[in-house]
């Protein structure tokens, strides 16, 4: 006798189809808590080797997962997409209802396998990892406000600096968020304010052409509010943001590397030119155990830069990728390409390498195609080397 739950969940509740050998015998509601689970439990324990096939719905599927982890019982998690393609020729009408039935009766032709339970570190180095793409983009959208603002209050002060951003940049513009700020301070006053503003050790020549420059810049500089404006309050509040952000950021960072260092696969990523250990933590987190790969042309599918092909009668359309995959790890994995070929100047890779030959092979061939092209390469070696427990030999892999 084979017993079948198919559950599809939604945000607060979820539905569950039980089937015995095909046949529906029992259906209901429960809600995603402790009560809900607890009778979902009571059932699960009721019948010898049940099969839980339910479609992952984000952050909503996860308490139904960890409950089902926690209590030692497999289950089958599809991708939407995938659920989507092999339900459609079933269902004629769409319910909640429905769907979970049509979840476990599909379950009796396709026989799918459980899937692969990562260990929790895989997991919560995911979280960071989102949590840190979070912060970043924080911080990207909070410089692009205090740069506006900045332009009403004290647009010179950018100029300052090297660069308009760190740390120090930020704690200047915190005291000096218009010219006022300055020409009402003591040359002493100033450089008490510049030495506090970094935590490194500023030589005094250094200190003194800080002082001059910003006395310079606030002498030209025309204010278009009052010191008394909500401008100037906006303006000190996107700093601190940006120093808290930053700190913030920073924080998520160690806790990354924390939890990836014990891990094989983090000494064998930094072992390949151009990975460091943000980019490092930031694939693990990203792809998870990538033992559980089959194939690199899996980890293809995740990360959607699978090729699109479509074909009719005489037409062949061009190739695109389907970008159907973890867009986050698409993103990092696309910006590690660049770190390895610019590492590649003083570090030998054989992915950079196969970068550059495919931008010189045709003028037709992009840089983004070239890219594409080089992140499949880099997929394959990170596979092999993880698979194997390897750590990269630019020999071994240019001789293949």
């Amino acid at each position: 006798m084979r017993t079948v739950f198919g559950i599809d969940v939604s945000k607060a509740s979820s539905e569950v189809a039980i089937l015995v050998n095909g046949e529906k015998v029992h259906g209901y509601t429960m809600p995603n808590d402790c009560i809900g689970f607890s009778r979902l439990l009571s059932d699960l324990d009721s019948v010898y080797q049940p099969e839980v096939i339910f479609e992952a719905t984000g952050v909503y599927s996860r308490r139904l997962q960890t409950f089902l982890e926690n209590n030692d019982y497999t289950y089958t998690r599809l991708n939407p997409l995938e659920a989507k393609k092999q339900l459609d020729s079933l269902r004629v009408r769409k319910t909640d209802k429905i769907d979970a039935e049509k979840l476990a009766l599909s379950q009796f032709s396709l026989n799918r396998k459980p899937s692969y339970v990562q260990k929790s570190v895989y997991q919560e180095l995911r979280d960071l990892s989102r949590f840190y793409q979070n912060l970043t983009e924080d911080i990207v959208r909070t410089k692009n406000r205090l740069h506006k603002a900045l332009q009403v209050t004290f647009p010179e002060l950018e100029t300052l600096l090297s660069a308009p951003t760190g740390k120090q940049y930020w704690s200047l513009v915190t005291a000096f968020p218009s010219k006022d700020f300055i020409l009402d301070w003591s040359e002493a006053d100033l450089t008490k304010v510049i030495r506090q503003s970094t935590a490194k050790r500023m030589s005094d020549k250094r200190v003194s052409y800080l002082v001059t420059k910003l006395l310079e810049l606030a002498k030209q500089s025309y204010c278009a509010v009052k010191i008394a404006s909500p401008m100037i309050e906006e303006v000190r509040y996107y700093a601190q943001e940006l120093l808290r952000l930053t700190e913030r950021r920073q924080v998520t960072l160690d806790n990354m590397i924390e939890l990836a260092q014990p891990l094989p696969e983090y000494d064998i990523l930094l072992s390949i030119p151009g990975i460091a250990e943000t980019t490092a933590t930031s694939i693990i987190g990203e792809l998870g155990d990538v033992r559980r790969f089959q194939s690199a042309n899996q980890i293809n599918a995740f990360i959607g830069i699978d090729l699109r092909h479509y074909e009719s009668g005489i037409y062949l359309a061009q190739e695109h990728i389907t970008k159907r995959g973890n867009p986050y790890a698409r993103k990092i994995l696309f910006k590690t390409i660049h770190n390895i070929t610019t590492a590649g100047h003083y570090h030998p890779c054989h992915i950079a390498e196969f970068y550059e030959k495919r931008k010189r092979q045709s003028q037709v061939i992009s840089t983004k195609s070239a890219t594409i092209a080089a992140m499949h390469r880099l997929i394959r070696t990170i596979h092999y080397l993880i698979v194997h427990n390897k750590l990269y030999d630019y020999d071994l892999a240019k001789s293949y």
